[in-house]
């Protein structure tokens, strides 16, 4: 919760409205804390510092069709960095650390949802290899920026995250 914290406050400076809105931040903390709690999230520490954090959640009803095979990919949820890991490339590794999690799973897809304004993490994850598949904009939501990427795309091959997951 921790880099949740971080991640608010460096957006507000940024001048990002992501994640603050009281109408939609305590269900989303309430979300999070059941993929917690179900062991669907996952951290990237050094030590004892924690410098990342991404959840593989179920796929979001409220975006995600019956006519997208919601059941061919692996979704990613609260994808967060510390701003100690900035420029380390560490958003990308995740990213192909959920590839191979989908690729183990047999899925062929790596999906996500992204704030709809947030267009700085929207070219990101465009950078990433994503591709944009339309935006969904729920009256209950301020997410709805839809991507996903082949789960076959790896961005950084190198990445001590994909050696750490084949041993």
């Amino acid at each position: 919760m921790d880099l949740r914290v971080e991640a608010e406050q460096w957006l507000d400076e940024a001048g990002i409205d992501q994640w603050r809105n009281p109408q939609t931040r305590a269900p989303a903390l309430a979300k999070w804390r059941t993929d917690i709690a179900a062991g669907r999230t996952w951290m990237v520490q050094a030590g004892d510092v924690v410098l990342a954090t991404i959840t593989l959640a179920p796929a979001d009803r409220d975006f995600w069709r019956d006519s997208d095979c919601p059941e061919d990919a692996v979704y990613v949820a609260k994808l967060i960095t510390a701003r100690a890991a900035k420029g380390e490339r560490l958003g990308g590794q995740l990213l192909d650390w959920a590839s191979l999690q989908a690729r183990a799973q047999g899925k062929t897809w790596v999906r996500l949802d992204c704030w709809r304004s947030n267009t700085a993490l929207q070219s990101f994850y465009l950078s990433e290899g994503f591709e944009h598949v339309r935006t969904e904009a729920p009256v209950h939501r301020l997410s709805g920026w839809l991507g996903q990427r082949p789960a076959a795309v790896v961005r950084h091959p190198d990445s001590v995250l994909l050696k750490e997951s084949d041993e």
